[in-house]
C-alpha cells in the first residue's frame, strides 16, 4: 500500500474539470479551482484515467474550436445576423448575411505555424565552404577599405 496522504480526488471532479478545460483551463487553473497544488492535478491525470480523459478530451475540443475559428478568420466567412427592430409601432425581425473578409494577421499566424519552412521570419543559416569563406572575408576587407577611403569609418588606430 502506498505511503502518504490519501487522495482528495473525487469522481465528480471529472465533469468539473472537463467543463473548466473547455474554457481553456491549465493544470495551474485546475489546481486553484480544486484548492490543491499543480502537482496534485498532475498526479490525478496520471493516476485517474477518467479524470485524464476528461481533461485531455476537453482540451482537444477547445483547441479544435480555436483552430477552426482561426482558419475561418484567415479565409473569410459569412454568417447570418438577425435583429429585432421597431417599425411603425410593430416589432419586426430583420435578417441579413454578413461577410467578414479574410484577416491578414490570422493568415500570417496560420502559415507561420503550419508551413514554418516557407513563412518564417527567420531564415536558415547558410553554411560557407572554405572557398566561399575566403571570398566573403576578402569582399568584407575590400568594403571596409572603400569605406575608410570615403572617410565613412575611422581607421583602426583612430578608433577609441
Amino acid at each position: 500500500m502506498p505511503a502518504g496522504r490519501p487522495t482528495e480526488y473525487k469522481l465528480e471532479y471529472c465533469e468539473l474539470a472537463q467543463n473548466y478545460c473547455l474554457l481553456g483551463a491549465t493544470n495551474e487553473d485546475l489546481a486553484g479551482f480544486f484548492g490543491v497544488s499543480r502537482r496534485t492535478v498532475d498526479n490525478w491525470i496520471a493516476a485517474e484515467p477518467p479524470f485524464a480523459e476528461a481533461v485531455r478530451g476537453a482540451r482537444a475540443l477547445a483547441d479544435a474550436r480555436v483552430a477552426r475559428s482561426l482558419y475561418e478568420r484567415a479565409i473569410g466567412f459569412s454568417y447570418r445576423r438577425t435583429r429585432t427592430v421597431l417599425h411603425r409601432g410593430e416589432e419586426r425581425e430583420l435578417s441579413e448575411a454578413v461577410y467578414c473578409p479574410p484577416d491578414v494577421r490570422a493568415c500570417i499566424f496560420w502559415l507561420r505555424n503550419r508551413q514554418r519552412d516557407h513563412w518564417s521570419d527567420k531564415q536558415p543559416l547558410q553554411t560557407l565552404h572554405d572557398g566561399d569563406l575566403e571570398a566573403a572575408m576578402r569582399e568584407g576587407r575590400e568594403r571596409v577599405a572603400r569605406l575608410r577611403q570615403e572617410e565613412r569609418i575611422p581607421a583602426v588606430d583612430e578608433a577609441v
